[in-house]
């Protein structure tokens, strides 16, 4: 997988992609994009950001719905959906962009394991 260039480069795997550490099923896509965010200091950081499309963990959100319909009706992704494929994915990849991590989640997660990592 090549790695995405600046903020609009997205960069899309279909091929062998892994299952999900949640529910062990096979997912379909995996998306790499940059991702920006400010740190404690107001200052802008940047890095990768790697999301996968898992057809039981995220139904839910319209945008992966949309993106998982379409693989149900065209399992290869002929050249006919090439343009609805690009157009879905966009969308996902843009509502994952926004997705935060859970902190209370997180400050649980430290708490539980501190001293223990």
């Amino acid at each position: 997988m090549t790695e995405p260039v600046d903020e609009n480069d997205v960069v899309i795997q279909l091929d062998d992609v892994d299952a999900c550490p949640a529910c062990g099923e096979r997912r379909v896509l995996k998306a790499r994009f940059v991702h920006t965010w400010k740190n404690m200091q107001g200052k802008a950081m940047s890095g990768l950001r790697e999301a996968a499309l898992c057809p039981e963990c995220d139904r839910g959100t319209p945008a992966a719905d949309e993106l998982l319909a379409l693989f149900a009706v065209d399992e290869k992704l002929g050249i006919n959906n090439i343009e609805t494929f690009g157009a879905l994915v966009a969308a996902w990849v843009e509502s994952v962009r926004h997705q935060k991590a859970d902190e209370t989640l997180l400050t649980e997660e430290h708490e539980e394991w501190s001293g223990e990592l």
